[in-house]
């Protein structure tokens, strides 16, 4: 057994890839459009992981845009996802730049949390130790919840 992907509904196409792509740093590896199924797929993954994923088809986060309108509220069943990074304060100040809320600061130097555009709680862990901690991060309270 080999863990494949986790799937994620998006509402809109735009806002979710500039979050995940341009902001995240993943990278779109693969796209499949149903117009029996009035889907579009978007399969994403780590810079990091391209290479294993080309050849396995996984680790990705598959995105799938439903054409027809729905409203989707996250279930309280799932969590997060969860990527390492390789500077989480320079991160954390590119998503907040962009107009993105920091949920949980990364206070520690090590984890933070921010949401999707369609809500999806995103762990964001430091690559190797924690980094000093350092404000604004370290005096900066949780906002809404992750």
């Amino acid at each position: 057994m080999r863990y494949l992907h986790t799937m994620v509904r998006i509402s809109d196409v735009d806002a979710s890839l500039h979050f995940y792509c341009d902001l995240l740093g993943l990278k779109l590896v693969k796209t499949i459009e149903s117009e029996k199924g009035r889907f579009t797929n978007y399969f994403l993954c780590t810079p990091s992981d391209r290479e294993r994923y080309e050849a396995t088809r996984s680790p990705a986060l598959e995105l799938t845009y439903n054409w027809d309108p729905e409203t989707y509220s996250g279930g309280r069943n799932f969590g997060h996802l969860a990527y390492r990074v390789d500077d989480i304060y320079g991160l954390c100040e590119t998503l907040m730049a962009a107009g993105i809320t920091i949920n949980r600061p990364p206070r520690d130097g090590n984890m933070a949390f921010v949401r999707s555009p369609d809500g999806i709680s995103i762990e964001l862990l430091q690559e190797g130790e924690p980094l000093a901690a350092a404000e604004p991060w370290q005096s900066m309270g949780n906002t809404g919840t992750w």
